[in-house]
């Protein structure tokens, strides 16, 4: 068995916030040490964990529609490494579901990022993947994601393809206008790349 394999093995058998998930572990992960590109992501929706399938939800939806991908590619994880800063559901609060749980970062990260060594781009989603692998003085998302040009063409910050987040994306039509015709252009450039 390939270490890759042992360590997906070993994470979806992780119990380490067994006591604190609303509908207990069921790590959601997808990966490979092939994967070109890398999804970098919060924690999986309720939807999510009952299917065991990331992002099979509407922000799925449109997270597939900014980067131009079929089901197929962006479920192929020889394409497509799919790996949330939390891999279970957290739960919900006031607003929304509730951020993933630190410990999964801090026991996972480092050795699923070491294992993942051909990977061209990384997609960084929403403010905790950011705190992650953008650290910077950077106060707001928007503030990260207008200065996407700052960590490309190797990573692109992006905002959560949540619904929710459909204010945001009519306050800053930028976005959609600059930002995703060129992820288009460098998810094809990295998928077709041999």
């Amino acid at each position: 068995m390939k270490s890759n394999e042992i360590l997906i093995r070993d994470i979806q058998q992780c119990s380490v916030c067994i006591d604190s998930l609303p509908l207990g572990p069921n790590p959601i992960i997808q990966m490979s040490e092939t994967s070109r590109i890398l999804i970098a992501g919060q924690a999986p929706g309720k939807r999510v964990h009952e299917t065991g399938l990331p992002f099979n939800d509407p922000s799925g939806e449109r997270l597939r529609e900014w980067l131009g991908v079929s089901k197929e590619t962006f479920y192929n994880p020889d394409c497509f490494a799919i790996v949330p800063m939390g891999f279970c559901y957290p739960g919900t609060g006031k607003t929304g579901d509730l951020p993933p749980k630190p410990i999964c970062a801090a026991t996972w990260r480092a050795l699923v990022l070491a294992s993942l060594p051909n990977v061209e781009l990384t997609l960084v989603i929403g403010q905790y993947a950011m705190a992650y692998h953008l650290p910077s003085s950077r106060k707001t998302l928007t503030e990260v994601v207008s200065h996407w040009q700052d960590y490309w063409p190797d990573v692109l910050p992006l905002p959560h393809p949540s619904p929710r987040n459909n204010r945001w994306l009519k306050r800053n039509p930028w976005f959609k206008d600059t930002v995703i015709p060129r992820l288009r252009q460098r998810v094809t450039e990295v998928l077709t790349h041999n």
